[in-house]
């Protein structure tokens, strides 16, 4: 199993909207590495941590799992559309993604500015790749992280 993390900007779909969905293709992804990962390397089952990007409070909300196999977007084919991409065609698209599933909505996020203090997560890609959407995850700072959301945090 490999471990991720997907940001959103959390006043766009904040993670109680996917509880609300169950289940979202996680479109609009342009970004090459990103793209990669979830073309190459993402499995069914795959757990992801939940991440409020550009948020008031940024931090991981819950958890999420890969719920399809990789396919093409298709937001990219759309001519009106935001995300459209004049270089795909069905036969080659140049945008791939995946399903997303609700897991679990922790009781407490786990905050970026907790995260950043806590040694325990010392080498997560998160510090030197910020702006990457989609970032492999160790098991261990997976497991981290879950654990963190199970504390009580006193403001």
């Amino acid at each position: 199993m490999n471990y991720w993390l997907l940001k959103t900007e959390g006043e766009w779909y904040p993670i109680d909207k996917l509880k609300a969905e169950k289940k979202t293709p996680w479109s609009g992804v342009r970004n090459f590495q990103a793209r990669n990962y979830m073309r190459d390397q993402m499995q069914v089952g795959d757990l992801c941590l939940f991440y409020h990007s550009s948020s008031k409070a940024n931090g991981v909300y819950g958890i999420a799992k890969v719920a399809s196999k990789p396919y093409a977007d298709p937001t990219q084919f759309d001519k009106k559309g935001h995300y459209f991409e004049p270089r795909s065609t069905k036969e080659k698209p140049v945008w791939m993604l995946v399903d997303i599933a609700f897991v679990k909505k922790f009781k407490h996020p786990v905050l970026l500015s907790e995260m950043k203090l806590d040694p325990e997560l010392a080498g997560m890609l998160l510090w030197r790749a910020n702006r990457l959407s989609i970032q492999p995850v160790s098991e261990k700072h997976f497991e981290h992280i879950v654990e963190l959301a199970a504390y009580v945090k006193v403001s």
